[in-house]
């Protein structure tokens, strides 16, 4: 709740909210907004992207904030996988005016704990260099995955979100190792920007909901959409 903040801050959140989607302010909790602008004064400061890793109860948990970028989430995923990471939920919130910040939480484990303090560290600093250019995650992958291996009974779909007004497309898949990673990397071989993110596993399956601006960030009309769609189950189940 925003009871009892200053008015400054109340007007710069108010500020700060314009530049994300219309949905931002009405289903996102005052908390979230207000974490997400935590770290985007935080960024402003480093000029860095920020990367937390914190224990909640048995879990950890991986903020992140930088300039959005279509490799983004191929890096992110890539490294958690490659550390043999379990991604139990997921919320992302990207801006789509300037200065196109994205907002990344996830809730990730190592055997359903929370990750020791030097592992976390790693992880951290494994992201921090896969993003700087100075760590290839598909070769440390490939030591783990088949990269070239499709994920199995892969479905895709998309469409135009009426109530956030966004192309979104619809990813599921059966759950496996890597599949995160493969998603995103299809993604970013599209040139495809997330915007938001939502994450269902449920009975050996994965959903993600991704809500997505096209190349030079510009609104996917709904007939290239279908191409992308059948597109990325290609890649996927190759």
């Amino acid at each position: 709740m925003t009871f009892g903040l200053k008015t400054s801050t109340i007007e710069l959140l108010k500020r700060f909210n314009m530049s994300f989607p219309q949905f931002y302010e009405q289903f996102v909790s005052s908390d979230i907004q207000l974490q997400n602008l935590r770290l985007a004064y935080q960024l402003y400061q480093t000029k860095e992207a920020v990367i937390e890793l914190r224990s909640e109860s048995s879990k950890s948990v991986l903020y992140f904030a930088y300039r959005n970028q279509s490799f983004l989430l191929s890096d992110i995923f890539g490294v958690l996988a490659a550390y043999g990471l379990t991604i139990h939920s997921l919320s992302l919130y990207g801006q789509i005016h300037t200065p196109m910040l994205v907002f990344i939480k996830l809730v990730i484990s190592r055997g359903g704990k929370a990750l020791p303090q030097k592992t976390a560290e790693n992880v951290r600093k494994a992201i921090k260099e896969t993003l700087l250019g100075r760590f290839e995650v598909e070769e440390m992958l490939a030591l783990e995955f088949n990269l070239d291996s499709g994920l199995k009974k892969v479905e895709t779909n998309f469409y135009v979100d009426r109530v956030f007004h966004l192309p979104a497309l619809l990813v599921e898949a059966d759950s496996q190792p890597g599949l995160f990673y493969k998603v995103m990397n299809a993604i970013w071989q599209e040139d495809l920007l997330v915007v938001n993110a939502n994450l269902l596993v449920w009975r050996g399956r994965t959903r993600l909901i991704l809500y997505l601006l096209g190349p030079n960030e510009n609104l996917i009309p709904e007939y290239l959409g279908t191409k992308i769609a059948e597109s990325l189950k290609q890649r996927l189940s190759y």
